[in-house]
């Protein structure tokens, strides 16, 4: 038997072992309970804190690789307008050194030519009529190679103007292009956002995903949510199985697009509440709504942005971060597995929590019932006690004025002496007072 203190009316009973036993198995369990609801807490704020940290590390790193990639091509444009610099200055100056050496040949055969032709005019002054004929032949024939020379000289200034001219435009083309790309690069840096072009918003991430399913996703299930029974529905589903067919995390998608004619601006909050109703109707663990919508928010062309302040583990992203938040939270699932390991482990390891549960209640209605019962007998008992108290204390009372008129009878004895016995009476006093004079004679 052991003595137990009551916490409520501090009286002390006792109970038997098999009690005893059942009360230390309630403590016990109580710090199982606790021990296991501090061991999902932790997990749960690895998993948020792997999650943010997966989510920032991502966005810094797509920073990062925009800001690399612009000022590469920043840095081949440059390199191309120096090129191109370099071959305009280079072609002006091959073009005046050719127009000067051709004209200085031209000269030079022109000033050839004329000094024979004047030897020849002073050989025809001396000479007949058949040396006339034959300077006159040789300046014909001078003249025409002059003028070969001439044609030639044209020709050539023509093929290197054209020359200049293809290269000048594939230089320009290269700028173009390089320009085009540097543009498209600072959208994506600015806007951060994917224009769907041919294909919808749906079929786009439909497409993603399975580009990368085979190798990034083997276990998972990626589907379209067809089930109307609650009256709505979402877009998609995603469920990742681990290898033992453990659920490591699902995932409730809802795609949003408009075009910008659309009269009507949607909001992305628009759709909170009714994705996060269809997340919780088909059992899914996150909801992420992916959305082309207010695309000049600051706030939401960062690319991941987490509402869970308005909505439970709920996100809001744009289409290119589509595979890496689903990989950010798989791999977030991924390394909390191992604590759901743990708790199986220990679950395992103590009965199932139904039947103690059940067990408990029973034991907690017998405790009461057994407890009742003993408080009603503790207080009958009592109950009897201060009746036998009530008893004793009259009893005691009469025996305490019992004492009082006996010390009072006891006091009044002690007082009495003789002159109070003769006082008030003459013929005690005469023989008190004979007796004493006899007394006095006899000394």
């Amino acid at each position: 038997m052991h003595e137990i203190n009551c916490p409520h009316c501090k009286k002390a009973f006792k109970i038997d072992e098999a009690g005893y036993a059942n009360i230390l198995k309630q403590v016990h369990d109580e710090e199982f309970h606790n021990q296991v609801h501090e061991k999902l807490e932790l997990a749960d704020q690895d998993k948020k804190n792997a999650l943010e940290h997966q989510r920032t590390k991502i966005t810094a790193d797509l920073e990062k690789e925009a800001t690399a990639h612009l000022r590469v091509v920043e840095i081949e444009r440059d390199k191309l307008q120096s090129q191109l610099t370099g071959v305009e200055s280079d072609k002006r100056n091959a073009s005046l050194i050719a127009d000067a050496e051709l004209t200085k040949e031209v000269q030079a055969v022109t000033a050839a030519k004329d000094l024979e032709i004047q030897d020849l005019n002073a050989k025809l002054k001396s000479s007949g009529l058949e040396q006339q004929l034959a300077v006159s032949d040789a300046v014909n024939s001078i003249q025409m190679e002059c003028n070969d020379l001439k044609g030639d000289l044209k020709q050539i200034q023509h093929d290197k103007q054209l020359s200049e001219t293809a290269l000048a435009d594939q230089h320009e083309s290269q700028l173009k292009d390089r320009d085009d790309q540097i543009e498209r690069l600072r959208d994506f840096k600015t806007k951060m956002s994917t224009k769907m072009v041919g294909e919808s918003l749906e079929l786009h991430c439909e497409n993603a995903f399975n580009a990368l399913r085979a190798g990034a996703f083997p276990r998972a299930v990626f589907d379209k949510d067809n089930d109307v029974r609650s009256g709505s529905k979402g877009d998609y589903i995603f469920r990742d199985l681990a290898d033992d067919g453990t659920e490591n995390v699902s995932i409730m998608f809802e795609m949003k697009n408009e075009s910008a004619e659309t009269a009507s601006k949607k909001k992305n909050e628009d759709f909170f509440k009714e994705l996060d109703k269809d997340r919780n109707e088909k059992g899914c663990e996150y909801a992420i709504l992916v959305s082309l919508l207010e695309a000049d928010s600051e706030l939401y062309n960062i690319g991941i942005v987490d509402v869970s302040h308005i909505y439970e583990k709920m996100y809001v992203v744009r289409p290119q971060f589509f595979i890496p938040i689903i990989t950010l939270l798989r791999n977030a699932s991924q390394n909390a597995l191992k604590y759901k390991t743990e708790l199986a482990v220990v679950r395992e390891q103590h009965s199932d929590i139904s039947t103690f549960e059940d067990e408990l209640d029973e034991f907690r209605t017998g405790f009461a019932r057994n407890y009742k019962l003993a408080s009603d007998k503790f207080k009958t008992a009592i109950t009897e006690i201060d009746k036998t108290i009530d008893h004793l204390q009259k009893t005691k009372d009469a025996l305490l004025g019992s004492e009082n008129n006996l010390r009072l009878a006891n006091n009044k004895a002690h007082d009495l002496t003789v002159k109070k016995l003769t006082k008030r009476n003459p013929t005690m006093a005469e023989k008190f007072a004979e007796l004493d004079n006899l007394q006095a004679r006899d000394s």
